[in-house]
């Protein structure tokens, strides 16, 4: 048996194998419930090619043909009854996806077929798969690091193409191969410290760190930074347009969706509760929030709708400030809550300007003059500018364990080199926390406690 980790600790792998007993042979229906043209049960683990010698008819019996292959049949019941006909494709471990030997029973994707021919499976021995199993075995397997299992469940999560292309770049690989560059810099450190600290007396020649730090510590900085972005393209983003009444907010919120959602009048007040709608902006999910106008008012009912317009306001990843270009220019009578990322609009710039400022972009609703500029602006502002090549961090365990290691990095830059050492190490196990490589047990368990049976 490997030896236990660290501090006596046996890796979660081990673990997990012994808990989930990784030498039984899996099943589930791998697509999506109800009636469809093709459904697929897939089957993995040492019996698969044995169960699908008995469910299966064909021209070859699975177990006999070479992997990466397919076989056109009938998939019969225990009696003889015909279940359907359709494919049985055989993969056969390693080159799998999980690394076992797999098979996946393809027919028409109606409930009673689909639930017929798991039933049989089952009948032949194997049990029915955990939700995430599949995606479990590929990661203990080595097929997938934990970061690119998280980007399989990204992948079938995802709702826009923003997110979509996140998980795909994540399930390459990418944010993988990120995160070995930055560990290459910090391991050729910390060997050099390690060596000139173990054997002083042989003429170790010292090495400059400050160069592999630097660059390490700058790929985290990128890395982190990026976290916002990437779970903003994951999650999506909340935006709420706040200002004072008839500033514009209900007529840039239908603009923004392209048809009329909110009601918009000429008297003051008409909003006094919040409304909320979807739309894509810049391959990213966006609820608009459409806010009561903010200003002074004895009416309790309008009081109470102001003062939920700036706790939006609070809670939101970004506000739209929106002043009326038309009228003298007048302060909001609350601030907003601090830390609140706010783009400024002068709105109804189709009328006279009554004032103007460089920082404030000039949105017509009506003729639709400034909207491309502000969607750009809106797009920078959750997404940054972030490189679109490169992979993202998209979850907060994921950036949790980059901002630790970023930190371990720049507390090593200050420190004599027995302290600068020990932070490195500290750096480095933060990365395998990222990618998996040397996880607690618990940590795997959420990550694929969200996944869904068949993956």
């Amino acid at each position: 048996m490997p030896p236990a980790g660290r501090g006596g600790r046996r890796p979660a792998t081990l673990r997990l194998v012994t808990r989930t007993g990784l030498t039984d042979t899996i099943a589930a229906i791998a697509t999506a419930p109800g009636s469809a043209g093709v459904g697929i049960v897939r089957v993995s683990g040492e019996g698969a090619h044995a169960i699908a010698d008995a469910l299966f008819r064909g021209r070859r019996r699975p177990s006999r043909t070479p992997g990466g292959r397919f076989l056109f049949g009938h998939l019969l019941a225990a009696d003889g009854e015909v279940l359907d006909e359709g494919l049985c494709l055989i993969f056969r471990a390693p080159r799998s996806y999980t690394g076992e030997d797999v098979v996946e029973f393809q027919s028409h994707g109606s409930p009673a077929v689909l639930g017929r021919v798991l039933g049989r499976v089952l009948e032949l021995g194997a049990r029915l798969a955990r939700p995430g199993e599949f995606t479990l075995r590929a990661y203990l397997a080595g097929r997938l690091d934990l970061s690119q299992a998280e980007a399989v469940l990204g992948l079938v999560e995802a709702h826009t193409d923003a997110a979509r292309r996140q998980a795909s770049l994540g399930l390459s690989g990418a944010l993988g191969a990120r995160v070995a560059r930055i560990g290459a810099n910090l391991t050729r450190t910390l060997a050099a410290i390690q060596a000139m600290l173990d054997y002083p007396d042989e003429g170790v020649p010292e090495e400059d760190r400050d160069a592999p730090l630097t660059a390490a510590e700058a790929d985290l900085s990128a890395l982190v930074a990026s976290a916002r972005a990437g779970q903003v393209a994951t999650r999506g983003a909340r935006l709420a347009l706040i200002g004072r009444p008839n500033a514009g907010k209900s007529s840039l919120l239908n603009a923004l969706l392209g048809y009329e959602r909110s009601i918009v009048t000429p008297i003051p007040g008409t909003t006094r509760d919040y409304l909320e709608a979807g739309v894509e902006l810049a391959g990213v999910p966006v609820t608009l929030v459409d806010t009561a106008g903010i200003r002074d008012t004895r009416d309790e009912v309008e009081a109470a709708g102001v003062r939920q317009a700036v706790a939006l306001a609070g809670a939101a990843d970004l506000v739209l400030a929106l002043e009326d270009g038309s009228l003298p220019r007048e302060v909001l009578p609350t601030e907003l809550p601090g830390g609140a990322r706010v783009i400024r609009v002068r709105t109804k710039a189709d009328l006279s300007a009554a004032w103007t400022d460089p920082a404030a972009l000039d949105v017509s609703a009506v003729t639709g003059e400034g909207l491309p500029d502000l969607r750009d602006a809106i797009s920078a502002a959750l997404l940054g500018d972030t490189a679109r090549g490169e992979a993202w961090l998209t979850t907060e365990r994921q950036a949790d364990a980059a901002r630790r290691a970023l930190g371990h990095v720049q507390a090593a830059r200050t420190l004599p080199d027995d302290l600068a050492g020990w932070e490195l190490e500290e750096a480095l196990r933060a990365l395998s926390d990222l990618t998996g490589r040397d996880v607690q047990e618990d940590v795997v368990d959420a990550v694929f406690r969200n996944f869904c049976v068949g993956k």
